[in-house]
């Protein structure tokens, strides 16, 4: 089936995290994996490009407590009371209240067309200022020591929900001897399952290929690990790509340059906002007039 849409997500989404509780988006994510059978490439591609959390910020149904968690608003818990089956057909054109906007195309076609047209022209540029924020952190990185890359790497798996903080959650344990492994990560903060990490600071065209992957998992079962992860700045050559496929106990992630710099921008390793800018509506229900006698 192809990637769910931010308005088929929505529901499910704030269903799940109903209960007011903070989640992990990592578990939302995977929640949403679940929630709609997807493949093994659905999740790959779901798990890179993923940005269901943004239009649900922007109107104020979920928040971020903190880095790589998110947790329901009042606002989202009315919402999802209120339409719990008009989120179905939830886009930019349905305000807060569930109701068209009266810039819909319905009632006025032309504007409707040309409020289409900016949001699509806007989110090609966005798009541009991803792809080349993407190059410039690959490029960043690249001009850095391994030793540099080893910690980066870490720094990312904490903001994206593993663990909690460097003092419960990261290591690293890169070096002469390391066998393989550069860091050390909890997947949870009880430190119940452990992750070990490989950072592997190569050039562009510069792929890695089968033998890491192999030595990797012989280290991570040495060390008596189940899971593992390989970052590299670069990326993975097919038959790299298919020895992680075929090993299951350990079971290896990988991820490339690409999906690198797109987890720092998403959740801000290595970048910091320079402006925001607010996209505003007609407010319908301030130009309606009174009809009722006092």
């Amino acid at each position: 089936m192809p990637i769910p849409t931010t308005a088929q997500m929505t529901l499910p989404v704030l269903q799940y995290i109903a209960d007011g509780e903070e989640y992990r988006r990592s578990d939302i994510i995977n929640m949403i994996k679940e929630h709609f059978s997807l493949t093994e490439d659905e999740r790959r591609r779901l798990s890179d490009g993923v940005t269901m959390e943004r239009p649900l910020e922007q109107r104020e149904l979920i928040e971020r407590p903190r880095t790589g968690y998110y947790q329901i608003t009042t606002l989202g818990l009315e919402f999802l009371n209120r339409n719990s089956e008009a989120i179905l057909n939830f886009d930019t054109n349905t305000e807060i209240n569930g109701n068209p906007s009266a810039s819909s195309s319905e009632e006025n076609p032309g504007v409707g067309a040309d409020n289409q047209h900016s949001e699509k022209s806007i989110e090609e540029n966005y798009q541009q200022i991803r792809e080349q924020l993407s190059a410039e952190l690959l490029q960043k990185i690249k001009s850095n020591s391994p030793a540099f890359f080893e910690k980066l790497v870490v720094d990312l798996l904490i903001a994206m929900g593993y663990g909690g903080s460097w003092e419960d959650a990261g290591e690293v344990t890169g070096g002469p001897g390391d066998g393989g492994i550069d860091g050390i990560i909890n997947q949870d903060k009880l430190g119940l399952d452990v992750v070990g990490v490989q950072a592997k600071l190569r050039t562009t065209g510069n792929s890695v290929g089968p033998s890491v992957i192999n030595e990797f998992v012989g280290a991570l079962r040495l060390k008596g690990l189940g899971k593992g992860v390989i970052i590299t700045t670069a990326s993975f050559s097919s038959n790299a790509k298919a020895s992680a496929e075929r090993s299951d106990n350990p079971k290896i992630v990988l991820i490339d340059g690409d999906q690198l710099a797109q987890y720092m921008i998403d959740h801000d390793v290595g970048v910091s906002i320079e402006k925001t800018h607010e996209i505003k509506r007609v407010d319908s229900d301030y130009f309606a007039e009174n009809t009722e006698t006092p």
